[in-house]
């Protein structure tokens, strides 16, 4: 029995011990795992930081980069047109003082935007780009306009009230007035997106308001393309008059004669609206706006001839307001800065463009914007054209 019990406890001993053994074991293969598990946690959250380090180095990379890239294109748009420049300057050079140029913007004409809701087969400022300059980079040149000598400034488009319902215009049109203190702001219009509430707005810093006006014959506007959808072109222009009235804004014309409106009679209207100027333009060809491949207008279909516009002005000659202007005349006889305060030069009938001011400065890209100041005064460029100097009846 001593015997039996001893190698029953024995047997007891040996299995504690095998239990132990593997509780051991156990413990052990736990403690492996919980240190390759602690190992993997260390490399995962180093790998992470590794990896929030690589981001912020790419951010930091790709940052310059952008900064890179924005200056690289600002060299490539600053030398695009050096070689023609060059031959444009050897040009000019040629031409000598009695050529008419002059240095000083007295009066210039901005065509801040190019997008319009209209299709006029004729225009000669078309939608070639949607770009708009940041609201303080126009100021800036604009206050380099008038600090060159500018006393006029003419905001244009493609429609300048389509862009920002018109409050980027105004904003533009107020800062002239009372920062800048010029003698005269006006805007070209089809009137299509004037609103009274923008009267109210920035009426009175405005000088002058041009609506264009091509026929008093609805169906010729639409065929003209002066229209979109239900908008009564007619109608719009009377009631842009009635709020030129109300709110002191010199009230002007402008219409372009072509092929479709040559033979109307437009004396009875004109008197009626009694704008301070009727401009009177011949429909001209520019390369690359309303003629040839690269154009979006083909204008060919919409001109007319001299004789014909003559004949024109000769029917319309009691109108006093009248200030007629052909082909000749128009060409080189406006200063025209483009979307991105270019110059554009439209002596070899196309809109050759100069640098921006905003990079080179006014006196240096004038140079190369083809203006011809003497035949500027023969069209009657100067004229009263502050509102406080007209002594309208209001």
């Amino acid at each position: 029995m001593n015997v039996i019990g001893g190698r029953h406890h024995l047997s007891q001993t040996d299995d504690r011990i095998k239990t132990s053994s593997c509780q051991l074991k156990l413990l052990l293969a736990r403690s492996r795992l919980e240190i390759s598990e602690a190992r993997e946690r260390k490399v995962k959250t180093n790998m992470y930081v590794v990896l929030l380090c690589i981001k912020f180095l790419l951010q930091a990379c790709l940052h310059r980069a952008g900064e890179i890239s924005r200056w690289t294109m600002k060299l490539i748009a600053l030398c695009r047109f050096e070689i023609d420049d060059a031959g444009r300057e050897r040009v000019k050079l040629s031409r000598g003082k009695s050529g008419g140029r002059t240095n000083i913007p007295l009066s210039v004409n901005y065509h801040f935007t190019r997008q319009c809701n209209y299709k006029c087969g004729f225009c000669f400022h078309t939608a070639k780009t949607s770009f708009v300059l940041p609201l303080e980079e126009a100021k800036r040149g604009l206050k380099l306009l008038k600090a060159a000598g500018m006393e006029k400034i003419n905001f244009s488009g493609g429609e300048p009230f389509v862009h920002n319902k018109g409050e980027f215009l105004g904003k533009m049109v107020q800062y002239c007035k009372r920062e800048l203190n010029l003698p005269s702001v006006s805007i070209v219009s089809n009137g299509s997106r004037i609103t009274e509430k923008w009267f109210e707005s920035y009426g009175e810093d405005l000088d002058i308001l041009a609506v264009s006006c091509d026929s008093f014959d609805e169906d010729t506007n639409r065929l003209i393309g002066r229209g979109q959808g239900k908008i009564n072109h007619i109608e719009n222009l009377h009631k842009v008059r009635m709020w030129c009235k109300d709110y002191k804004v010199a009230f002007k014309i402008n219409s372009v004669i072509n092929r479709f409106n040559i033979e109307e009679d437009m004396i009875e209207e004109i008197r009626s609206l009694d704008p301070v100027r009727w401009k009177v333009f011949q429909c001209l060809l520019i390369e690359g706006e309303n003629a040839g491949e690269e154009a979006l207008r083909h204008a060919e279909t919409f001109l007319i001839s001299d004789e014909d516009f003559q004949r024109f002005l000769d029917r319309h000659k009691d109108i006093k307001c009248l200030v007629p202007e052909s082909n000749e005349k128009m060409r080189d006889s406006y200063l025209i800065l483009d979307e991105y305060m270019r110059f554009l030069d439209c002596t070899q009938g196309r809109k050759d463009p100069s640098k921006s001011i905003l990079d080179v400065g006014v006196e240096n890209a004038i140079t190369f914007s083809g203006f011809d100041e003497k035949m500027f005064f023969k069209r009657g460029g100067k004229y009263k054209w502050s509102k406080a100097d007209m002594q309208l009846e209001w």
